[in-house]
């Protein structure tokens, strides 16, 4: 082989070997929801290429594949401020009451300073304790900033942020201005009810 022909060689076979390699394939998207309701349908997206609160979205979407979602409510809606879902169905008399089947136990709060709650993202609803919560989720309909992680001490925890509204938002919005205060202040007078949340689609 003449030097020509070798440096030819060479150069071809560097080139090859910084190619991808074979069968090589992007990172699957983002997993994506329908949630309907009696107010209309949106569509979350969830942050499974966030490391820091993968666990909270495998939480959700296992309540999601569950069915667990289907049947309950918006209990709060606090107008510009929050929509909050997934813990109560419609009772007798119209009345509130938890749903506890298929109830799992409580996770690992993930807030991260690098997810805020800003308009439109989508968070776990806990109690007073930092890991307190199970299924329930609030929707951001401005920027809380007083909920966004701080320290990690359970008054600066904050709320753990795990996906984002990517269509209706005007639906949340209008969710949370429906009229409140026949059961308690934040409690819509007529049930905001989730019928279905449903996995999209995303590939072929």
């Amino acid at each position: 082989m003449s030097l020509r022909a070798f440096a030819v060689w060479l150069s071809l076979a560097l080139t090859l070997s910084m190619a991808a390699p074979v069968g090589a394939q992007d990172p699957p998207p983002n997993p994506r929801v329908l949630v309907a309701t009696t107010k209309g349908d949106f569509e979350m997206e969830l942050f499974r290429d966030e490391t820091a609160v993968i666990a909270t979205v495998v939480n959700f979407l296992g309540y999601v594949r569950a069915g667990y979602y289907d049947g309950t409510v918006f209990h709060r809606t606090m107008r510009d401020m929050l929509i909050q879902g997934g813990g109560f169905m419609v009772g007798e008399n119209d009345q509130l009451v938890p749903k506890t089947e298929g109830l799992r136990g409580q996770i690992v709060n993930q807030a991260t300073r690098n997810i805020q709650n800003r308009r439109g993202t989508v968070a776990m609803a806990r109690g007073n304790a930092p890991d307190s919560a199970r299924q329930q989720f609030f929707i951001n309909l401005d920027d809380n900033s007083s909920f966004n992680f701080k320290n990690p001490t359970p008054e600066g925890i904050g709320y753990a942020v795990f996906g984002r509204v990517t269509d209706g938002l005007n639906v949340v919005r209008d969710i949370g201005r429906v009229r409140t205060g026949s059961q308690a202040p934040d409690v819509p007078n007529e049930p905001v009810v989730i019928t279905s949340i449903t996995m999209v689609q995303t590939g072929p």
